[in-house]
């Protein structure tokens, strides 16, 4: 097959970047090939920054973030960034009026006249229909453009979504509903009461550990326990598929746990008096943790009981 040159050029920058790649002979002849190649330099550069070897105050310091790169004849424009942790995860609310993602959770359901948003319960049924035993279900990337497309869909209210998601792989569609939790301006547990669900995971004690967390759980706004509640029975749902799919609820804690919990504005969960010093990479790191614990803890409780009968039963009722 010949060498195009958009291949050549991209070639060209994996042996700039890592020279393990400048003494092989055989040619990349196809761009699936090439994004493999890409994948494991871009796991071998994240290796080195989890390492400590590369600096990201050196990063941001240096003069070569754009380049401009001649090769085989075409020019390849190269702009590199550094964003840390706590500004690449930091939520940032919608600029729209309308639509659904970036906007509170509170002002979707009230628009639609729901208990738990829309999106959330096509995409949990689209997911339940054709996607328990998809393998990897949730931790798998879907297709970037499928989830964009998808995004813009529910954010006109079109009515044509659910065709559209029945025609779309289900990792798009998996990989939609994580990016509208994502995208809320706040997590789904909220900034208030985040704090103290990472004091209540903490706790030794397992009986006052679990009226902690119930009474925390239990404190959230009505939009946002119900579609927790609702959340959290589709992802037992999906557990018990695991033989097959390979996701346990650890693995479905650590896909979503950051994802609901992850707080508005990223401040450090630095201990007061530390015994040995802590840096930003393993306070952010125990920050993940506990988050993942937390989802955890609730996804393994046989039942969580429900505030009052009414929204027992509309939990359970499927006009939700």
């Amino acid at each position: 097959m010949r060498e195009t040159p958009c291949v050549a050029a991209l070639q060209g920058l994996l042996r700039l970047f890592d020279p393990r790649w400048a003494g092989q002979s055989r040619a990349i002849s196809s761009e699936r090939h090439l994004c493999t190649r890409a994948t494991a330099l871009w796991t071998h550069i994240r290796s080195l920054l989890y390492k400590g070897k590369l600096d990201p105050q050196a990063l941001q310091d240096r003069d070569w973030q754009r380049t401009i790169i001649a090769m085989n004849g075409i020019e390849v424009k190269l702009s590199v960034k550094f964003t840390s942790r706590e500004f690449s995860l930091k939520r940032m609310p919608s600029r729209k009026q309308t639509g659904v993602f970036g906007v509170k959770i509170a002002v979707v359901t009230k628009r639609e006249r729901s208990k738990v948003p829309y999106i959330v319960r096509q995409c949990v049924e689209e997911i339940e229909r054709r996607g328990m035993e998809e393998v990897g279900i949730y931790r798998v990337s879907g297709v970037a453009t499928d989830i964009q497309a998808l995004k813009a869909a529910f954010d006109v209210n079109n009515k044509d979504v659910s065709v559209m998601m029945s025609e779309m792989d289900v990792n798009a569609i998996a990989g939609t509903l994580k990016l509208y939790f994502r995208e809320l301006p706040e997590p789904l547990f909220t900034d208030e009461f985040y704090p103290n669900f990472a004091e209540g995971i903490a706790l030794s004690d397992p009986v006052a550990k679990e009226s902690c967390m119930l009474n925390l759980l239990l404190s959230l706004p009505e939009a946002n326990l119900l579609t927790f509640l609702f959340l959290l029975d589709h992802l037992k749902r999906v557990a018990e598929k695991e033989t097959v799919n390979k996701m346990s609820l650890h693995n479905l804690a650590t896909v979503f746990g950051p994802t609901l919990l992850r707080p508005s504005e990223k401040e450090s969960k630095l201990p007061a008096n530390p015994s040995q010093p802590i840096s930003m990479t393993d306070s952010w790191s125990l920050e993940v943790m506990s988050q993942v614990q937390v989802l955890l803890y609730f996804l393994q409780l046989e039942a969580i009981p429900a505030p009052d009968s009414k929204r027992q039963s509309i939990l359970f009722s499927t006009e939700v």
